[in-house]
């Protein structure tokens, strides 16, 4: 007997997450839905908490909607020729209830972006690779007669149709592993270069600018655009692709920028759209291709730039953004991987793990517009692929029998997708883990268009971890099991009536002592037993007005200050004293009257055998 999709009935996602209700106290009700690396909850809704008006003692994630920064765009994956074999082969009922666990927000995770390989990736089911320009060997198309997208329309174009029915606001990606053959060095998909031709650079804006009309056509507008799959990839293996020197690719740009405002003016161009750091296997002669392109003139074509994951980590995009803060970042590919020798259990731990620090935090929390999978669903062995990844993980899995189960990598983008809405913001939010691993719990913030905030948090430790969530004047409490994921969503948004003071060019003593932000991973720490005289000394650079100082230590438990003095001075010679009390957790709110000072001064006055740490520190007005 046949077995049926068992997607849905797995996660009992049969109701939108309608907006929480505050008690008649006035306390908002916080939903909660948490995935466990043991499968035990996956995207289980737990039972609601309140907050309250009681400080707490545990680390504290501050979550401050004044603090904004990227635009949300969607988080999802690609549904790749291979996957769309596989989708479109399924019985119909079965195909149905997996697209709706993919692409309803309501029924499903509601999948809100596609990156879409133009024309053959690794991951095509066909024995031959394509583009949609294919001529006989050493023929050219310089007017792009053959071009056609016929191939796509037998499964790939249905399939984004449907996906968009059922998400509307699903945003399309284009992205192409090669050019024609005929416009390359080698004659071939794989491998090789663009020819250094002015007429093959138009030739290539053009054919480009025909896909995006043509996806168009078909009723599935192409939001953004890059130009080539992984640039720096210079030895494919047995796949499409196309070495794309920095040089290349601004003649590239240059020549389609014009064409596709004329032709499809919503459609961005993103640049680079490679990892975070040149592999070491792609060479070093251009580290640095991301700030080439825009330091270039193509730069006023390019919305931003795109990310992978295969190697460095998320703190580029941020280095990235600190150099041009009107540009973009996009984080548009992240395959799971699974060993020959690994148990399902192990691989879904280990991904649902490594994906919450570095895609689902980690590249959210370094300004990443989107959060990107590879495939959204391959076979049980890792296919159908022609050449590439031999060991690639989907969203989900097509069984034999033609049942579709869920893996790690549908919880880790549906704890995105399905409550952070596209045009959401992310907000300010104090987090204590990194994306490397450090055993603490790391987190990430929004507020939905629709005023609702949702709270993405992963306890990145083996064992339960309690926190707690401040939102303006309210505070709960939470414990999560080892290894979780968990969003938390609510809509009244308690604040205390206090703004954030920024503190662009401070600096503190000793040097390195405290994040003057909102990450609170990185700490200073006095280093041993905690006794009196121990400092923090900021310098705020120019007088500056504040009413609360907010002294974070951070995700260590028990390593606040038991007693502690606040000084204030003008000059950072002469002193004057305006607080002084008793630490009774990791968050230390200090009020004063209305002050205006240059310096101040945090001052252990108390004995402990703990450190006393310092992760954020804070000046509200």
């Amino acid at each position: 007997m046949r077995r049926t999709a068992i997607v849905a009935l797995t996660l009992g996602l049969a109701a939108a997450p309608a907006p929480p209700t505050a008690a008649a106290s006035g306390a908002p009700q916080v939903r909660v839905w948490v995935t466990t690396p043991d499968r035990a909850e996956l995207l289980h809704e737990r039972p609601a908490v309140r907050f309250g008006t009681t400080p707490s003692a545990q680390p504290t994630i501050v979550v401050d909607p004044d603090r904004r920064y990227q635009e949300v765009d969607g988080f999802g994956a690609s549904i790749t020729d291979s996957s769309a074999e596989l989708l479109a082969n399924l019985a119909p009922a079965t195909r149905a209830e997996t697209m709706r666990a993919l692409f309803d927000p309501v029924r499903g995770i509601g999948v809100s972006f596609l990156r879409q390989p133009v024309g053959s990736s690794d991951f095509t089911a066909a024995a031959e690779h394509y583009t949609y320009d294919d001529v006989a060997p050493g023929r050219t198309d310089f007017e792009l007669r053959h071009f056609s997208v016929r191939h796509d329309e037998a499964k790939i174009l249905p399939l984004l149709r449907e996906a968009k029915r059922l998400n509307p606001r699903l945003k399309v990606m284009g992205t192409p592993w090669s050019p024609p053959a005929w416009m390359k060095t080698t004659e071939s998909l794989v491998g090789g270069r663009l020819k250094d031709d002015p007429r093959i650079y138009d030739a290539y804006a053009r054919y480009l600018v025909e896909f995006v009309r043509a996806y168009a056509r078909a009723g599935v507008p192409v939001d953004f655009l890059s130009v080539q799959n992984e640039p720096q990839n210079r030895t494919p293996d047995a796949y499409p692709g196309t070495d794309m020197p920095v040089a290349q690719q601004i003649e590239v740009i240059e020549a389609l920028g014009p064409k596709l405002r004329a032709a499809s003016p919503r459609t961005k161009i993103l640049g680079y759209d490679h990892n975070w750091a040149t592999h070491p296997n792609d060479g070093t002669a251009e580290a640095d291709y991301p700030y080439q392109v825009l330091r270039s003139p193509a730069a006023k074509w390019l919305a931003g730039t795109a990310y992978h994951c295969y190697y460095g980590d998320p703190s580029a995009q941020t280095a990235l953004h600190d150099a041009f803060p009107d540009k973009g970042i996009w984080f548009t590919e992240c395959s799971g991987s699974r060993g020959a020798a690994d148990p399902p259990a192990k691989v879904f731990s280990d991904t649902l793990r490594w994906h919450a620090r570095n895609v689902v935090l980690g590249t959210t929390r370094n300004w990443a517009r989107s959060a990107v999978n590879w495939n959204i669903a391959l076979d049980s062995t890792g296919g159908p692929h022609n050449g590439g990844c031999a060991t690639c993980t989907g969203l989900v899995t097509v069984q034999p029998d033609g049942s579709v189960v869920t893996d790690a990598e549908y919880y880790t983008i549906g704890h995105l997708s399905k409550f952070v809405k596209p045009g959401a913001r992310r907000i300010a939010s104090t987090s204590f883990g990194t994306t490397g691993w450090n055993g603490q719990v790391m987190d990430t913030a929004f507020r939905n268009p629709d005023g609702s905030t949702a709270l993405v948090v992963h306890n990145q430790n083996d064992e339960p971890r309690a926190f707690a969530v401040n939102a303006g004047d309210r505070t709960f409490e939470y414990t999560l099991p080892g290894g979780a994921l968990a969003t938390f969503t609510w809509t009244a948004q308690h604040r205390g009536g206090l703004g954030l003071v920024p503190l662009t060019g401070a600096t503190a003593t000793p040097d390195g002592a405290a994040a003057i932000d909102d990450d609170a991973s990185t700490r200073w720490s006095s280093g041993a037993a905690q006794a009196p005289g121990q400092f923090l000394q900021v310098d705020l650079g120019r007088r500056t007005d504040f009413r609360r100082v907010a002294v974070d230590s951070g995700g260590d438990l028990g390593d606040y200050a038991r007693a502690w003095e606040l000084s204030v001075s003008n000059d950072g010679t002469t002193w004057r004293t305006v607080a002084s009390g008793r630490g009774a957790g990791q968050l230390t709110n200090i009020d004063v009257r209305r002050t205006s000072a240059r310096y101040l001064r945090i001052t252990s006055t108390g004995a402990a055998s703990n450190w006393w740490s310092i992760a954020d520190f804070r000046l509200y007005r």
